[in-house]
């Protein structure tokens, strides 16, 4: 009789139902591992549409994108041995538009990629060694809030919907134990597709919640409020900068 496999080389029982907590956990430790080892352990996260080319109607957008990727790593290279790294979801858009300036500014850049029915390649201006395949949309969020210290989501979708409202909504709870600044990047589409006074009228959320987040529409000024609303002194003292859950009673 032939030797079976040991359980983590046999490829049927891995993609199997039972499979799917050690799936769950190995998009935490291999990205985790692979942070380690390249010493990154705070970002500025970009999120924004895939759909938006340079040459598309809404292609001002990923030039800008780019430009303000580009500004933040020549910041993060001046002003902290390039220890801020420019983060997106390493597909096409205005996430390559963000890993492609962060590689203009001759930073590092991350790419949270995701597998979708129709193919999402990850871009070619991602950092080698720095690019991650996910399958779990929950796990590749966790990586996005884990690791962040800023957030700059420009126009998007659902996905980009999905991606803003789960730092928003972790901020409004006090659930992570620093402050995530958030800046909605051109204020027009903003305020059009997302009436958030409205949500205030209804009382759905607070007053002070609108101060969770600023809008932005040009990439000098971005960079000008990122500059006043992300501490690098953490960075500086060389401190871990994974932002950790808080518990009810922590206060």
């Amino acid at each position: 009789m032939r030797t079976p496999p040991l359980a983590y080389h046999d490829a049927t029982f891995m993609d199997s139902d039972e499979g799917r907590p050690i799936r769950i956990v190995s998009e935490y430790l291999a990205p985790l591992k692979a942070f380690t080892a390249a010493a990154v352990n705070a970002t500025v996260v970009f999120f924004g549409s895939a759909r938006i080319t340079p040459h598309g109607p809404l292609g001002g957008y990923y030039s800008e994108a780019m430009e303000l990727a580009r500004l933040v790593s020549e910041w993060s290279r001046a002003q902290c041995s390039g220890r801020l790294v420019v983060c997106s979801g390493g597909g096409p858009g205005i996430m390559e538009a963000a890993n492609r300036g962060a590689a203009l500014g001759g930073g590092r850049s991350v790419g949270l990629n995701i597998g979708l029915p129709h193919e999402q390649r990850p871009n070619a201006y991602i950092t080698p060694g720095l690019c991650f395949e996910f399958h779990y949309f929950f796990m590749r969020k966790l990586w996005f809030a884990h690791l962040a210290h800023a957030l700059i989501a420009f126009p998007g979708g659902f996905g980009t919907f999905d991606e803003l409202f789960e730092i928003l909504t972790l901020a409004q709870t006090h659930k992570l134990d620093r402050t995530i600044p958030v800046l909605l990047y051109g204020s027009a589409y903003w305020h059009e597709v997302i009436d958030f006074e409205a949500l205030v009228r209804h009382g759905t959320i607070a007053a002070e919640d609108l101060a969770l987040f600023e809008f932005v529409d040009e990439p000098a000024a971005a960079l000008a409020l990122l500059k006043s609303r992300v501490s690098l002194a953490q960075l500086d003292a060389g401190c871990v900068a994974f932002a950790r859950s808080r518990c009810p009673d922590d206060g």
